[in-house]
């Protein structure tokens, strides 16, 4: 038992010892992206990292631990070029983004994506610098990290003034308990995104989300040679595309994506409708509202026999409200039936919104208050 317990304590001072060699490297690591940064340099350096790796295994003592060794130093490295992507992007959103404040409070809000993607460039536009962005994997991911209490709010694409909703958002929207508490449009404009010295003439594979694609489908059509791979989003595709360096490959992305992964546009606003937004929701646990809110969002279903939707419909008629959207989604078990998100103009403070909302209410089987937000769409 004693010599275990010295062993222990030998790792433990090794440990520390590490984890001080540690914080040295990632100081050194920072100031190699500022170096990167004002010379224009990619993050990733496959050269140099295999010199690393030879001359450290050629030092090592114990041949037996080699591959071990290796994988060690791919993994200290891996961590180095995430402290240098961390330290560049943020000096990205210091430095280019200027958004708006709008509160004295700092919010944790979660985005699907990387910095530099839309719903990032939506989430500093509506939040402003009071808040800690949180990136996700996935759409499902952002409301499961706002269920968990790991962010405050949520931000989603709802849909696109050229390709319509996104299911999966509103499939979401469905299955969690959640309130949309205000809304952000933002202008997408397409570029194609390729490596440093790259011509429309290398590309052979293009990546980028299947909306992307859709969105630049007339541009698209005149390189059907390309082979069109779907990816997470605009934003992770170029930095995929800025991690392979490889001229054949290509991504759909912003500017301030090619800028962030330092990649060149090839070719700019490939998307074939110059007024293309994406509008965005802002989402939260609780419903908040006040006077200047104008927009309200309803999920309903509806009873399966004829009519049922016109007897909704009339009361927007009767009550002299707009309804601005309506989107069907099918029930999963229940076939030919569906839920119908709706969005119209008005304020649940004033009594035509409150007879509206009562009458539709009744027409339902299932009806849910989404949220009442001021319109930015």
């Amino acid at each position: 038992m004693d010599d275990l317990e010295y062993l222990r304590e030998e790792i433990n001072k090794i440990d520390r010892e590490m984890i001080e060699l540690f914080e040295k490297r990632a100081e050194v690591s920072r100031k190699v992206a500022e170096y990167k940064k004002k010379n224009s340099m990619d993050i990733l350096d496959k050269s140099r990292e295999e010199e690393v790796i030879r001359i450290n295994l050629k030092q090592l003592k114990d041949k037996s631990i080699k591959d071990e060794t290796k994988t060690f130093l791919k993994n200290v490295m891996e961590i180095s070029r995430n402290i240098q992507k961390k330290e560049l992007e943020q000096s990205y959103i210091d430095s280019e983004i200027k958004p708006k404040d709008q509160s004295s409070d700092v919010f944790k809000v979660g985005f699907q994506g990387v910095p530099a993607s839309f719903s990032h460039e939506a989430l500093l536009e509506y939040f402003g610098s009071n808040s800690e962005a949180l990136n996700f994997e996935n759409f499902r991911d952002v409301f499961e990290a706002l269920k968990n209490g790991m962010v405050d709010y949520g931000v989603l694409p709802i849909e696109n003034s050229s390709t319509g909703g996104i299911p999966q958002v509103y499939d979401l929207m469905r299955e969690y308990d959640f309130h949309i508490i205000g809304e952000k449009c933002i202008e997408v404009n397409h570029n194609l995104l390729g490596v440093k010295g790259a011509s429309i003439y290398d590309i052979k594979e293009v990546y980028s989300h299947s909306q992307a694609f859709m969105q630049s489908s007339k541009f698209l059509e005149k390189h059907r040679e390309w082979k069109l791979t779907p990816y997470f989003n605009t934003a992770r595709s170029a930095k995929y595309i800025s991690e392979q360096n490889i001229k054949s490959k290509a991504a759909i992305g912003s500017k301030n994506a090619a800028k962030l992964y330092g990649l060149d546009i090839i070719e700019e606003n490939i998307n074939y409708n110059s007024n293309n937004y994406t509008r965005f929701i802002i989402i939260g646990k609780d419903m908040k509202h006040d006077k200047q809110c104008d927009k309200i969002s309803i999920l309903i279903t509806l009873p399966h026999k004829p009519g049922t939707l016109h007897n909704v419909l009339k009361h927007f008629h009767e009550n002299n409200l707009n309804m601005t959207k309506i989107e069907s989604r099918p029930i999963i078990d229940k076939s030919w039936q569906y839920f119908f998100y709706i969005d119209f103009y008005g304020n649940i403070m004033e009594k035509n919104t409150v007879n509206a909302l009562k009458g539709i209410e009744e027409e339902s089987v299932y009806f849910k208050l989404l949220g009442n937000y001021k319109r930015d769409c």
